[in-house]
């Protein structure tokens, strides 16, 4: 599951409850080691460690009861499309959607079945386009939603909610390269989605990994941490999302996380002023 909108990390606070007055976001949830992290639009985490003898999806299902996850749309990765952890969602008042791979094969043959790539190329239905161009790179993103069609007809049984399937086929090309092939995903979901909302869902987990969990990596090195003993990981996880709230909530100053740091080292005052938030 990588990256509750990660692909399931922790911060002050709780990671899906929404602000007063605001709604509830999507939330995503993700992987990392031994550790099962998640973050919403509101850029709040939690975090649990994988037990020694469980397993990540075990984790996911702790991590779920821990979170105020009402009115909100639950995006985890494959390893997360389990039949249990879909219940969980909807126990919880919020929806799901889950991304299709191998590891559910009668759904993966089903969708295959649904739609080939002539279908994709020119569905009928509600599609939504995106582009998006970034240092020489461009990236087209091709969604499509359909509500359960015959080939789900079965396994819809099987699956609590199920409304509603899409894909998303995506070209990228770096430069004047020849473009690569495309790379097709595809998606279950409880919820009554539209292909604009299946787009801004799916970026939206892409952003956790993308957004959040570089920061851990790049200016927290979160990767290259060895300490693993007894609950040493969880703690230090815990530090760290602590420590990366406080400095991205300081806005004064106009740096990245690092140079954000950086000041903090050198400046007692400024210090004082990221603790303050």
């Amino acid at each position: 599951m990588e990256q509750c909108h990660p692909q399931l990390d922790t911060a002050p606070d709780s990671l899906a409850e929404p602000r007063p007055g605001r709604p509830a976001g999507s939330t995503g949830s993700a992987i990392r080691s031994r550790l099962i992290t998640g973050s919403n639009k509101l850029d709040r985490h939690r975090q649990v460690k994988t037990a020694e003898k469980s397993n990540e999806i075990t984790a996911i299902l702790e991590l779920l009861k821990l979170l105020n996850l009402q009115g909100c749309l639950v995006t985890i990765d494959a390893m997360g499309c389990q039949k249990k952890i879909a219940t969980q969602v909807l126990q919880k008042g919020a929806d799901y959607l889950l991304s299709v791979k191998d590891n559910q094969p009668a759904l993966a043959d089903a969708f295959e079945a649904a739609f080939p790539m002539a279908k994709v190329a020119s569905f009928e239905g509600d599609a939504y386009v995106t582009d998006e161009k970034n240092r020489g790179r461009q990236e087209t993103r091709y969604h499509i939603v359909s509500e359960v069609t015959e080939e789900f007809q079965e396994l819809s049984y099987e699956w609590p909610g199920l409304k509603s399937v899409g894909v998303v086929m995506s070209f990228r090309q770096e430069g004047d390269e020849v473009p690569e092939a495309p790379m097709i995903r595809y998606y279950i979901s409880s919820a009554d989605l539209s292909a604009k909302k299946l787009a801004e869902a799916a970026r939206q987990h892409w952003f956790v990994e993308n957004k959040l969990h570089w920061s851990l990596d790049v200016a927290l090195r979160e990767d290259a941490c060895k300490i693993h003993r007894g609950q040493a990981a969880e703690n230090l996880a815990r530090m760290r999302h602590i420590a990366l709230n406080y400095l991205k909530g300081e806005t004064r100053f106009k740096g990245g996380i690092r140079r954000k740091q950086k000041k903090a080292a050198l400046d007692e005052t400024y210090l004082a002023d990221i603790l303050a938030v």
